[in-house]
């Protein structure tokens, strides 16, 4: 079964639909079981493996959006603070992912895992975006958060991931030829969404088998 890395912009529905779809393929949901594994062979404590984690973590969208004064998204990304990205834990945090690629199936949200893996061929490669209004207007319904909360989520969280993905890995986190499927998960039900990865899955690990 082909593993499946989930890029999911803020109010895109991401959480929701990576776990119903770990699911639904019977297989895990790698998500914060990563840091763990990272605490442990750093041998530092979870805590803070954890303040190092997936960029989604709103004290390090903070730390990265201190370190980009001034950037916007198509602007070069200068080096960034050492204390927001320290090497060791974000190259064993590729280390892991890439181990996790080879050792069998499961779906990964977030963590740069459609970049750092992308030239392996076993990972379904999957987007979630919509136009910000739309992402405002999920988040809402989906936390329970009033608009400005929503808003200010969504503009802290889209220029931090936009610079990690270019700083680190050169990339356009919004270009869908990084990716295999991509959704508008604010125009169609967020359950659509779950059967289309579901689906694309499900084929590609047929025709590796043919």
């Amino acid at each position: 079964m082909t593993l499946v890395a989930i890029s999911a912009s803020y109010g895109a529905g991401g959480s929701l639909v990576a776990r119903n779809v770990a699911e639904r393929l019977k297989v895990p949901f790698i998500d914060r079981a990563i840091p763990f594994e990272v605490a442990s062979r750093l041998d530092v404590p979870v805590v803070e493996a954890l303040a190092h984690d997936d960029p989604r973590t709103p004290s390090l969208l903070e730390r990265i959006l201190a370190g980009f004064v001034g950037q916007d998204a198509g602007s070069p990304a200068p080096p960034p603070p050492e204390a927001v990205f320290p090497d060791d834990f974000r190259h064993t945090t590729e280390q892991v992912l890439h181990e996790q690629a080879a050792a069998g199936a499961g779906v990964i949200l977030g963590r740069g895992a459609a970049f750092v893996l992308r030239d392996d061929q076993r990972v379904l490669r999957v987007r979630l975006d919509g136009p910000p209004d739309a992402r405002v207007r999920q988040a809402m319904r989906i936390g329970d958060i009033d608009r400005e909360t929503a808003q200010r989520g969504l503009e802290h969280s889209d220029q931090a991931h936009a610079v990690y993905i270019r700083h680190f890995y050169g990339a356009d986190l919004k270009n869908t030829s990084h990716y295999h499927l991509a959704l508008d998960s604010t125009a169609i039900d967020l359950d659509a969404c779950v059967e289309l990865i579901i689906s694309t899955a499900r084929a590609r690990a047929k025709a590796e088998v043919d």
